[in-house]
């Protein structure tokens, strides 16, 4: 499996505590750089790469060593480096290299290293086969273990999957060539929520590595096996998927989920500031802005609402994917995509809030927030859910209930183009809060308190009601 290891530095590790680091296997292996000098690569004389390392990046948000590495990894004070070693799944000196590096990292710079186990500073002899091994076949991104015409594949054992610059490449180089992304692990591994949205979509997949119950995915729980180069369904002979048994709900622990999905529309206008419908979300639910935003994880950068503009705007007319966290008291994280239409510049936004049992998911300022998305942010529509699901957000490879909608909002512009009238009568039991100026209002449809699923079958009544114009 892919031999991810992590130096934690208060500071930055230059050009020469980098190739100190990289003398990890003597002074005979080659080094080459990536994607424009963000990944330095060890080599073998004979060309195969040995060792991967990411361009340190500055973390400047509280708690994400601790979201992403576990409570038990010793942090530096303060904003510190996270310098990331990946080494090559065809060689047994592997994790000896990558912890070598990354120790040496921190013997000079002050630091820990993550896992702390891997930690050393000795030379790693290599074996004669791996210092003449030929080069790799496939010119495959770094964090890809199996490249064919139809995956990309890759391996990992970390208790926690994130959606690193290393995997955002993969995916970003797979999806460009026409491959699903499918990322290996045990069964003990989670996923972030902004990796479990990468992978959602076919053909891409979370496999499901289990010892005693062979593949399966961990999305969607389908039995799967090795066919033509990629992990697909094993199916019967009437063509039907068989489910692992193992892909059982949990027990309810109480926990929650409260999640919301927006849409807001923006002239494309030179004053035009991003981020500011999520930011106003964040401050009503949790009383605090966003902690910190990046276009991966580790979530790197304090929050700016204008600095995240400048970077869609360098994007445009390509869309921007982002990511953005809480602080750690209180379990918050967001995706958001700004894409330009003809309509203008539009905001794909889902924020998840994790509860305890022992905690109460504030509905009632749902509607509030609304009216504040609708008055000064361009709201279009807003659902609501909630579901049972862990607190800290992460994802297990388990079957999980589905969110229950608590309420749908059409944002003025939506509730004009359908009509008023017929908006505010829908062939439910239900009534419509009207939001801002009587002329214009945006419609709030309260729906339950996210506890009884039939509420799927109203919402889906719902929204046939309103395309029905």
């Amino acid at each position: 499996m892919t031999k991810d290891v992590i130096a934690l530095t208060p500071k930055m590790p230059d050009i020469h505590t980098v190739l100190a680091g990289l003398l990890a296997g003597g002074p005979d292996l080659g080094i080459n750089t990536l994607a424009e000098g963000a990944v330095v690569q060890l080599c073998a004389p004979g060309g195969r790469p040995l060792l991967s390392v990411e361009a340190p990046l500055l973390v400047q948000v509280p708690g994400e060593a601790a979201r992403l590495l576990g409570n038990e990894v010793s942090v530096p004070e303060g904003p510190f480096w996270w310098t990331e070693a990946r080494a090559s799944t065809a060689i047994e000196e592997g994790e000896q290299l990558a912890g070598s590096f990354a120790g040496r990292l921190a013997a000079v710079l002050g630091g820990t290293v993550w896992p702390p186990q891997a930690a050393h500073t000795h030379v790693v002899p290599l074996t004669p086969e791996t210092a003449t091994a030929a080069p790799a076949p496939d010119a495959a991104p770094p964090a890809v273990d199996v490249l064919t015409d139809k995956a990309a594949v890759a391996i990992q054992d970390r208790p926690l999957i994130a959606m690193t610059s290393w995997l955002a490449d993969a995916l970003r180089t797979a999806t460009a060539e026409d491959r699903a992304l499918q990322i290996v692990t045990p069964p003990t591994t989670r996923l972030t929520l902004p990796t479990r949205t990468a992978l959602h979509g076919h053909p891409n997949r979370w496999v499901i590595q289990d010892p005693d119950h062979g593949y399966y995915d961990g999305l969607s729980g389908s039995q799967l096996h090795w066919q033509d180069g990629a992990f697909t369904p094993t199916r019967d002979e009437n063509g039907t998927a068989s489910t692992a048994k193992v892909f059982a709900p949990a027990p309810d622990s109480g926990e929650r989920q409260l999640i919301l999905s927006l849409r807001t529309r923006h002239p494309a206008d030179q004053d035009l500031i991003l981020g500011r419908a999520l930011e106003t979300a964040w401050q009503h639910l949790t009383g605090t802005p966003p902690a910190g935003w990046s276009t991966a994880e580790p979530v790197n950068l304090p929050w700016n609402t204008r600095q995240l503009t400048d970077l869609a705007r360098t994007r445009a007319p390509q869309p921007t994917w982002l990511i953005a966290v809480g602080h750690p008291d209180r379990p918050a994280l967001a995706t958001l995509r700004i894409t330009r239409t003809p309509a203008g510049v539009e905001e794909d936004i889902t924020l998840t809030l994790g509860y305890d049992k022992d905690e109460t998911a504030p509905l009632d300022a749902i509607e509030p927030l609304a009216e504040a998305l609708t008055a000064q942010h361009g709201l279009t529509t807003m659902l609501t859910s909630l579901r049972a699901a862990h607190r800290d957000l992460t994802v297990p490879p388990h079957f999980e209930t589905p969110p229950i909608p608590v309420s749908f909002t059409l944002g003025s512009d939506a509730v004009s183009d359908i009509g008023l009238a017929h908006a505010l009568r829908p062939p439910l039991n239900l009534t419509a809060a009207q939001l801002g100026p009587a002329a214009e209002p945006a419609l709030h449809y309260r729906l339950g308190d996210g506890t009884d699923p039939r509420t799927w079958d109203t919402l889906q009544q719902l929204t046939q009601h309103l395309k029905q114009t």
